[in-house]
């Protein structure tokens, strides 16, 4: 895979961050950004296929009955 150089602006405080977890973990600081690059492309990645497979749904009309919801939400809330 090839790498790119990219530059972007950083508050001073998260710089701090960043270094202190990169020393936490005995890593320099492109690896931390890379892994937490990674996490957050996966997170937006799983989110926009939900929402696609959310709307693909609705477009077929799969909707939950009012049964369902009700089942969901009183499961949900159950206080024993």
């Amino acid at each position: 895979m090839s790498k790119e150089n990219i530059t972007f602006r950083l508050e001073n405080e998260k710089r701090v961050i960043l270094d202190a977890i990169a020393a936490g973990l005995d890593r320099d600081r492109t690896y931390v950004l890379n892994e937490a690059i990674d996490l957050y492309l996966e997170v937006y990645q799983w989110q926009i296929a939900q929402i696609k497979a959310g709307l693909a749904e609705a477009d077929t009309g799969d909707f939950a009955t009012d049964e369902d919801v009700q089942s969901v939400f009183a499961r949900l809330t159950h206080v024993d």
